[in-house]
């Protein structure tokens, strides 16, 4: 064969193998990258591994239809470096959780969607125009904190009438709606309220002496990332100061607290999911209505009751949906 064919042989081969080689990095550039921003540490991933899970069951299959950016941190700073990282990653969609992890990926991104797992009041924080019509690049899911913060007042009222003085525990960075909410509908019930703050983990055993040495006769924890992140240390903490503590998801009770009332996260969390499956389909966020709980679950852990010496009304027991022994 002659050179120049030989040489135009070759050229050919070189040609169809550099496009089958920008083939194969087009085909991997497209599979979207999901960045999971976690505002929970410690030894629970129940966020990202119920994201995850439901992504599989919408028929997603990891490293080949769709691969993931996991990032777990505690506190704003660190978030908002983790969400720019993110951005930087080229990711398709943002999944987060609380407040913080909200506003660290809405400060990192105006254009790449969020997805929000759980949040309090999205539109009394500012992150959404309304749950109808959020708008912007941000929607998901809202807990509705600041209505089942009331709430969950008068249930330690119901459980515990003679109780006067109530200590309310509230991460320094949270939300400011819910512990309105709680001081408004103290005064309804004539209960003198306690508030003491963290920032972070290693404040919780003073806070809880700071309630002990205040005589408080029971206790409310606002929803916050630390607080599950300390999940079993928080519930210990409440258990050894002997403070009738009412919290805010039945992860708490099932690891020995003594009461919860509101949503279940993991169904929250799976319902995140969703949003991620209809925003990598084409749908925008600012068009996807914000979902609210559809169902609320009052627990109540009478083991724990008795070890402190408690006894919970009958009639709170019948209304609970979930009773532990």
């Amino acid at each position: 064969m002659p050179v120049s064919r030989v040489a135009a042989s070759v050229l050919v081969i070189m040609c169809v193998l550099s496009a089958s080689s920008g083939a194969s990095a087009q085909a991997r550039a497209a599979v979207p990258r999901i960045g999971v921003l976690s505002p929970f540490l410690g030894p629970d991933t129940a966020f990202f591994e119920t994201l995850r899970q439901r992504l599989q069951e919408l028929g997603y299959v990891e490293g080949r239809s769709v691969s993931f950016v996991y990032r777990a941190a505690e506190g704003f700073d660190q978030l908002q470096a983790l969400a720019l990282e993110m951005v930087k990653l080229n990711v398709a969609v943002i999944v987060t959780a609380g407040p913080q992890g909200v506003r660290a990926a809405m400060n990192a991104t105006r254009t790449i969607p969020i997805v929000m797992g759980n949040v309090g009041d999205p539109v009394n924080q500012g992150f959404i125009a309304s749950l109808a019509k959020p708008g912007g690049n941000v929607t998901g899911v809202s807990s509705l904190n600041t209505e089942l913060s009331a709430k969950r007042l008068e249930l330690l009222k119901d459980a515990f009438p003679a109780v006067s003085h109530v200590a309310v525990l509230r991460e320094a960075v949270g939300d400011a709606a819910p512990l309105d909410a709680v001081r408004l509908r103290a005064r309804g019930l004539g209960v003198t309220l306690h508030v003491f703050q963290v920032r972070e983990a290693d404040e919780l055993p003073s806070a809880f002496a700071a309630m002990t040495e205040a005589r408080v006769g029971a206790l409310e924890i606002l929803p916050g990332s630390l607080f599950v992140s300390q999940l079993r240390r928080v519930v210990d903490l409440s258990r050894t100061a002997r403070i009738p503590t009412i919290f805010a998801d039945d992860r708490f009770v099932r690891a020995g607290g003594l009461m919860s009332y509101g949503p279940n996260v993991i169904d929250l969390y799976e319902r995140a999911a969703v949003y991620v499956d209809r925003i990598l389909k084409g749908a925008k966020p600012g068009d996807l209505p914000v979902e609210q709980p559809v169902s609320l679950t009052l627990a109540v852990h009478v083991g724990t009751a008795a070890r402190m010496g408690l006894v919970v009304p009958q009639a709170v027991l019948l209304r609970a949906d979930v009773v532990l022994r």
